[in-house]
């Protein structure tokens, strides 16, 4: 009996670390939207984003990403993303999709443009650069290496 009691307290101790450590995880993660207003931008591809992605200008968050759909007329993946309220972006700001590293994540960068009218909620980015399909990359160097060997 006393060898059931040991290896119950055992394992409610054991889902208690796991508990606690993914709660810690999860405040330390930054998950958060931003509150603001929302913008879009169409993209040719955005391998990798997800709901909840950062969007950023010259490295500092100022909003995140709140949706993603395909435009069935144009096959563009269109990008939700909700900006802060203190920010106005011009309207020949771009964006691309960058990521993090080679092993990153990938994120929204915003490049804000010198035009004097804002973009307003609901409003689009225009000029945008879709996501660099690193297996695409890695195949055009060994494939431009093999061919310059003959």
């Amino acid at each position: 009996m006393s060898n059931r009691l040991i290896e119950t307290l055992a394992g409610a101790a054991v889902i208690a670390v796991a508990v606690g450590f993914a709660a810690y995880s999860y405040s330390r993660a930054g998950i958060n939207t931003v509150e603001g207003y929302e913008i879009k931008a169409s993209f040719n591809r955005i391998d990798g984003l997800v709901v909840g992605n950062d969007v950023r200008i010259s490295g500092v968050t100022v909003g995140s990403v709140t949706a993603q759909e395909l435009d069935p007329d144009t096959y563009m993946a269109v990008v939700k993303m909700s900006l802060r309220s203190d920010l106005s972006l011009p309207m020949d700001s771009s964006a691309k999709i960058a990521s993090d590293g080679l092993l990153g994540g990938k994120f929204v960068a915003l490049e804000p443009g010198g035009d004097i009218d804002m973009i307003q909620a609901g409003g689009e980015i225009e000029y945008t650069q879709g996501s660099v399909n690193l297996e695409d990359l890695i195949g055009q160097v060994i494939y431009s290496s093999t061919n310059s060997s003959d």
